[in-house]
């Protein structure tokens, strides 16, 4: 079942079921569609505030502060816009192999060259330490008016237990992971959002009270592409383009070392999407009603 809830003037669809894509078996949001709101004394103070506005205008996927936010898979079913999306990951780990040469990138070059030679609108949801390593290409994405930025927590460290062997987060400590990659985002300007993706997907009742004093919106997706150490390019454009509907959030990752299969499959994808009468939009024009 979709319910479809008015936030900060935008129509979006929250889905109250969960998607196989997430390790965390608890509830992922409150299932009543009236708004819940946290007391800002039971909540860490943080050091970045939950900009509503910038110049006039209403920042896509904006919340009011200090309401649990919505968890929203998909827009509506309507017209013929979807929504690619890539996560950017970077982890203490990641960055190690980095340092000792075992990897040579965790950002797909491939997959940029080719989303703006085809004019294709993107979203990337960035961790704070991908941006930290890759301030020229974060710049790059942001200059690049059809490109989105959002947010993926600063080093991708669950907000949950049993979330894919991922290492967690301090129970006290995810409200500031989530505003410090804000911070991080916010100097490189471009097209700056209010979504927020947890990693894996995971997230419970507490994970989402956490990000009340933050504002946001969390974009699971209902299309998961299983690029993550994908060994071939053609399951990723199966598990796309059999699933891909309008309104869909697909999830893809940019991340060349552990996704390296993904920009092999993106050709494929785009003429399979093309081939549907489907268009690539920004995350919150897909989000919003036709």
């Amino acid at each position: 079942m979709i319910r479809f809830r008015l936030l900060s003037g935008v129509l979006v669809a929250a889905s109250v079921v969960g998607i196989a894509a997430c390790a965390d078996p608890s509830p992922r949001g409150p299932s009543s569609s009236a708004p819940i709101f946290v007391d800002p004394s039971a909540v860490p103070s943080v050091s970045a505030s939950a900009p509503q506005r910038r110049a006039g205008v209403t920042v896509p996927g904006a919340t009011p502060v200090g309401s649990v936010p919505p968890v929203v898979d998909h827009g509506p079913r309507t017209g013929n816009r979807v929504a690619l999306t890539f996560d950017a990951d970077m982890t203490d780990g990641m960055l190690a192999n980095l340092r000792s040469g075992k990897v040579k990138s965790y950002a797909n070059l491939r997959i940029l060259d080719l989303l703006e030679r085809e004019q294709i609108a993107a979203t990337f949801f960035l961790t704070g330490k991908w941006v930290e390593r890759y301030p020229e290409l974060t710049r790059r994405i942001a200059e690049n008016p059809r490109f989105e930025l959002a947010n993926h927590t600063y080093g991708h460290l669950a907000y949950t237990a049993d979330c894919y062997d991922l290492p967690r987060v301090a129970a006290g400590g995810m409200t500031e992971d989530a505003a410090k990659t804000f911070t991080v985002i916010e100097p490189y300007g471009g097209r700056q959002t209010r979504y927020f993706r947890f990693p894996g997907l995971c997230h419970d009742a507490a994970a989402l009270a956490a990000l009340a004093p933050l504002g946001v919106t969390v974009v699971d997706g209902d299309v998961v592409s299983g690029d993550p150490f994908a060994k071939a390019w053609k399951p990723l454009v199966r598990a796309v383009l059999d699933n891909v509907r309008p309104g869909s959030v697909v999830i893809m990752h940019v991340t060349e070392a552990n996704a390296a299969m993904t920009d092999e499959a993106l050709p494929h994808i785009l003429a399979g999407l093309r081939e549907r009468g489907l268009i690539p939009a920004p995350l919150s024009e897909v989000l919003t009603p036709a």
